[in-house]
């Protein structure tokens, strides 16, 4: 088979090495990948969202099957016109994907429903919604509508944070159109899950559950980046919750897009909030995180073409899915600065034994086929093991074998949730 896949960050390259894991995978294209993926894929130098060139690609190379994988393409509709041109995919279409390209959308969604979230409000103009933000306690959470790389939420502390955030977005414009409308909603408060599902539109299987870590620096400080690291399983994630979740959310979600005419087929992301109350959504993205889809795909056992298959096919009910017991960890290696201004063009040294158990994100090739940086994520270093202890020690060790001038990374990634499952103990 010819398989494609759309994107070029570290949850392609994710995607990409268990594909490869498929005997019958004859070729593999990237679209436009990175310098790391092209160490297990053939990259070709089309970008995501340029639809017309990457459907041109598809259908000149006689690609069997495509897996779309940002956001971006997803909410422009190349599954859409992948589909139309006869070539199989997996991810939602567009109509769909809105359940992450308009969080106005899906916090209604919610309400409509009754899918349990926070409370808020939606606004498109400033003045009104600088007015509602003196009305209400503080902390308060400032969201773009639309797509804004993984940074367009702010948890405002004090007032004038929370009319900084708002000029940002609906004044200034920093995130474009994705600023027109901005939710502002209760903060809630509790340990954070992610849960990935696969989900074909009617049967709805959960991953292993994860952790992200969306602060720049340690013990959650600084500013939201697009993932510092992960770890999997979530130890906060209990069997009873995970049912919680299932009845109350999972289910309800899928039939509630299926409902609306938006049947949603692919991957879809939960982001939960753990509170006193119960589970809430914070937010659905329309296909894998990243960084937790190179901690959840590294614990599949299950071959993840055949499950992909199955739920563009609408068999997922019919296809078992099972992960490994032991534990992942992902410690991101970003450029100095990130998520502001970083220092690319720095030449990577990665140890061959080292570079198997390491997801490309912001890389390109350099000089006699060097790994170069030239993104603000660069590297994702993982680990599996019995424990989640060790699968965090042993990132972290591979990690110390790796340099680039500007190397920066937390050095807490999953210390939250080992205290906890130690705590039990």
């Amino acid at each position: 088979m010819n398989i494609m896949v759309v994107g070029g960050g570290g949850r392609e390259h994710a995607i990409i090495k268990k594909l490869k894991e498929n005997k019958r995978v004859k070729n593999l294209y990237a679209l436009p990948g990175n310098g790391g993926i092209a160490h297990d894929a053939t990259c070709i130098n089309i970008e995501a969202t340029d639809l017309d060139a990457v459907v041109s690609f598809a259908v000149g190379n006689d690609v069997d099957y495509a897996v779309v994988a940002p956001d971006n393409p997803l909410v422009m509709g190349l599954v859409d016109r992948l589909e139309e041109a006869g070539i199989p995919c997996f991810g939602p279409n567009r109509a769909a994907a809105a359940i992450e390209g308009s969080k106005v959308f899906a916090k209604n969604l919610m309400k409509k429903y009754g899918i349990p979230t926070a409370d808020f409000r939606v606004f498109d103009q400033l003045q009104q919604a600088l007015e509602y933000v003196e009305q209400v306690p503080m902390p308060v959470v400032i969201k773009a509508d639309g797509l804004a790389y993984g940074k367009g939420v702010t948890v405002a502390g004090t007032l004038e944070e929370a009319q900084g955030a708002l000029r940002a977005l609906m004044e200034t414009r920093v995130f474009g159109e994705s600023g027109a409308q901005v939710i502002v909603e209760e903060c809630l408060t509790g340990p954070e899950v992610s849960v990935l599902a696969f989900t074909d539109g009617e049967t709805v299987v959960p991953m292993i559950s994860s952790m992200d870590h969306k602060r720049v620096g340690d013990g959650d400080t600084g500013p939201n980046t697009g993932g510092m690291g992960a770890i999997a399983p979530n130890p906060f994630y209990t069997p009873e919750i995970a049912q919680q979740c299932m009845d109350t959310i999972f289910r309800p979600t899928v039939q509630a897009m299926a409902e609306e005419g938006r049947p949603f087929r692919g991957c879809l992301y939960f982001g939960l909030m753990l509170t006193p109350d119960g589970p809430r959504v914070i937010e659905y993205n329309c296909r894998f995180g990243d960084p937790e889809a190179q901690v959840v795909l590294s614990l599949l056992e299950s071959d993840l073409l055949t499950v992909m298959r199955a739920v563009t096919d609408g068999k997922l009910a019919k296809t078992p899915v099972r992960f490994s017991k032991k534990s992942a960890a992902c410690v991101v290696m970003a450029a100095s600065g990130y998520p502001g201004k970083y220092v690319s063009g720095e030449v990577i040294d990665l140890p061959a034994p080292v570079a198997e158990h390491v997801f490309a994100a912001g890389v390109r090739l350099g000089e006699g086929a060097s790994l170069v940086t030239s993104g603000g994520r660069v590297l994702g270093v993982c680990a599996v093991a019995d424990t989640l202890r060790a699968a965090v020690a042993t990132a972290y060790e591979r990690a110390q074998e790796i340099h680039f001038d500007s190397a920066y990374m937390r050095t807490d990634i999953g210390a939250r949730a080992v205290a906890a499952l130690e705590a039990e103990q």
